[in-house]
């Protein structure tokens, strides 16, 4: 799997520098006064398609090997793969043309994310199995009813990535490391195929990463956090779905970071009788740039900007490795799982509360200068 995530790390890494040079103009097209733009410049917002680029030929690339039996280690094999191309192609598609044309509203890509959990469903047969509590397990044992949280669960994530990929570095370490944790869990069980998959996915992202964090040289866009989140989705339903062993509250608690964050900010918009797909600036990430990450100076202050949004995105990082460690962990105990997750969501809220109330501790406050 070495030549897998190589591979896929240079495609994305050489085609994120091209996307660079060649994409600046374009990125004068995008407003000046979002109130979610954390930066200054034109920086392009389309290493999604870098991403892509680079998965895309690894996968091709795993599935010649495996074909023409050079390697039989990745059991990539075309069906499957071009399958999964096929169910990723709407949603990814319509995050992209969005990112290209600024013409495609939320509702048009919410309806691509739908299209791409009926694929799922259709195409790969993935469905959600169990939730290993009697009563909802009942429920799920009736097709319809699984099926239409398959698909919702496959719709809302990459909703639920996009929201997340506020600073640098923020969505993209975040998807190496639930990828991580499920390309692991999946090798334990044997699944080679899956972890395939999913390791070309993580080396396509480092290689956006290496222009992405610090240097801010270009966006994954919502091309780039669509493609992520319907990736991780799929392949976190195949996972519990074809190996009983794993417990469906690994996932559960392996998003729990994302999940919560959409689900809290759905919940705040509807309170204040906002359309819950308005754009806001009061994510927790968003509250952790503006009062937690404080006293950075520079003489520049598309500098200034920099440092401080590369200092954010660690606070975030370390929130979702609180739910990745246990659940790595503790995989197949689904009453730790269910535990921790219940944990994290009280922690999530606490922690919202106190930087929201100015009542965070000072050792959680970066308060740093940084000179030329």
């Amino acid at each position: 799997m070495l030549s897998l995530i190589v591979v896929s790390f240079l495609l994305s890494l050489f085609s994120a520098l091209y996307l660079i040079a060649r994409g600046r103009r374009h990125a004068k097209s995008f407003a000046l006064d979002a109130v979610q733009r954390f930066h200054t410049g034109h920086i392009p917002r389309i290493g999604g398609l870098a991403v892509f680029i680079g998965m895309a030929g690894s996968w091709f690339l795993g599935a010649v090997s495996h074909s023409l039996g050079w390697n039989n280690n990745t059991d990539i094999q075309w069906r499957p793969m071009m399958s999964w191309m096929l169910c990723l192609t709407p949603v990814f598609a319509a995050g992209l043309i969005e990112d290209l044309t600024q013409r495609v509203g939320v509702r048009l890509r919410l309806i691509a994310a739908v299209i791409t959990g009926v694929l799922a469903v259709t195409v790969l047969n993935l469905q959600i199995p169990r939730l290993d509590i009697a009563a909802l397990d009942t429920l799920f044992s009736i097709g319809m009813v699984a099926m239409a949280f398959t698909i919702l669960a496959v719709a809302g994530l990459p909703h639920a990535i996009n929201i997340i990929d506020g600073y640098n570095g923020l969505a993209g370490i975040v998807t190496v490391l639930l990828a991580g944790a499920i390309a692991h869990i999946a090798l334990l069980n044997g699944d080679r195929m899956l972890a395939a998959l999913l390791i070309s996915m993580i080396g396509a992202t480092l290689g956006f990463l290496w222009w992405n964090y610090p240097r801010g040289a270009i966006f994954a866009g919502d091309g780039g956090a669509y493609l992520w989140g319907a990736i991780l989705a799929m392949s976190a339903i195949a996972l519990v779905q074809r190996h009983a062993a794993v417990s469906p509250w690994f996932v559960m608690l392996l998003f729990a970071y994302p999940v919560s964050e959409t689900l809290f900010s759905i919940y705040r918009k509807l309170r204040r009788g906002q359309s819950p797909g308005s754009a806001d600036s009061m994510h927790l990430h968003q509250l952790v740039y503006k009062r937690l990450v404080r006293g950075v100076f520079h003489d520049d202050e598309t500098r200034r900007m920099l440092m401080r949004n590369n200092r954010t995105s660690p606070y975030l990082w370390s929130l979702c490795a609180l739910t990745v460690l246990p659940a790595v962990l503790f995989w197949n105990k689904t009453a730790l799982l269910i535990g921790f997750c219940v944990l994290f969501v009280v922690t999530y809220i606490a922690m919202y509360w106190m930087i929201v109330r100015f009542k965070v501790p000072k050792w959680l406050r970066l308060n740093l200068s940084a000179k030329k």
